[in-house]
């Protein structure tokens, strides 16, 4: 066997020190917080280059462990919904946090509304000025199984003017703005809705799509805050309609709910929308 002469073994490892190099450059510039972890699950922020209209793609990413569970914008009974702050000194505006349609938990004595599998949150940011750009975070969200683990984290991801974008992360953005539900159009929509504040009831009648026709079909409601909503009670009705009635829970100095105060997502089958209402 020959015997690698000096030279060559300075060549071989200048080679590896390149590659590593370039290896750790390009992590380098993937646009992620490091992940902060508690029992259950682990939470971390991914960002993507900003777009020429100054939109900045970014996700808050919650990873879950099997068993764990965390939750929506309006929980239900109990549960702590998901919070976000920006720091706008970073350079970076946060206008609010997106969700995909969730799914509701109901342990006969509990109900609580979330998800059970890694969730990504689409956040609206926008840049405020030219340059390079830091986005620091403070997160609080829960992350529950028999117990409750609050999950406090302060994420950081730099943003340099050169980022090179890492196409993966990138992926991962736009897989998670894919996932949320869509607008209402003329197939799957809120036909009719109105509240009546001395029931304290919301009606609601909704137009899904045929292919949903036999799919399970789920409602979710968020409002103002201090109001909550009890378990929709979901009826068919005819030519392919489902009406819904909601018990609504007002704070003592509540009124009744205006129209476009009152988020609905619908779930059918794979199938999702989101919308306001707007009250006859």
């Amino acid at each position: 066997m020959k015997r690698r002469t000096a030279l060559q073994n300075v060549t071989h490892f200048l080679a590896l020190a390149s590659l590593a190099g370039y290896f750790f450059a390009e992590h380098s510039l993937a646009a992620g917080s490091a992940w902060t972890q508690v029992q259950g699950g682990e939470v971390r922020i991914v960002a993507a280059k900003p777009e020429p209209d100054g939109r900045v793609p970014a996700i808050l990413e919650i990873k879950l462990e099997p068993g764990w569970k965390t939750y929506w914008r309006e929980p239900g009974a109990s549960g702590i919904p998901p919070e976000i702050s920006i720091d706008p000194m970073g350079g970076i505006d946060f206008s609010g946090m997106r969700f995909p349609a969730p799914k509701t938990f109901d342990d006969g004595t509990v109900r609580y509304i979330g998800y059970d599998t890694t969730v990504a949150l689409p956040l609206d940011l926008k840049r405020s000025r030219p340059g390079d750009l830091l986005l620091k975070a403070s997160v609080f969200l829960g992350i529950c199984k028999d117990i409750c683990i609050p999950l406090q984290a302060e994420l950081t991801v730099a943003l340099p003017d050169a980022l090179v974008e890492n196409p993966l992360e990138r992926a991962r953005i736009d897989a998670a703005v894919d996932a949320l539900p869509t607008a209402p159009d003329d197939t799957f929509r809120i036909a009719s809705a109105s509240y009546d504040p001395q029931a304290k009831r919301l009606r609601l009648s909704l137009a899904l799509p045929k292919e949903t026709a036999s799919q399970t079909t789920e409602l979710f409601i968020a409002g103002p805050p201090g109001y909550g909503f009890g378990k929709p009670a979901l009826t068919p009705a005819s030519n392919g309609m489902i009406d819904a009635e909601v018990a609504v829970r007002a704070p003592k100095a509540g009124g009744a709910l205006k129209s476009g105060s009152v988020l609905v997502t619908v779930k059918a089958g794979k199938r999702s929308i989101e919308t306001p209402l707007a009250f006859d």
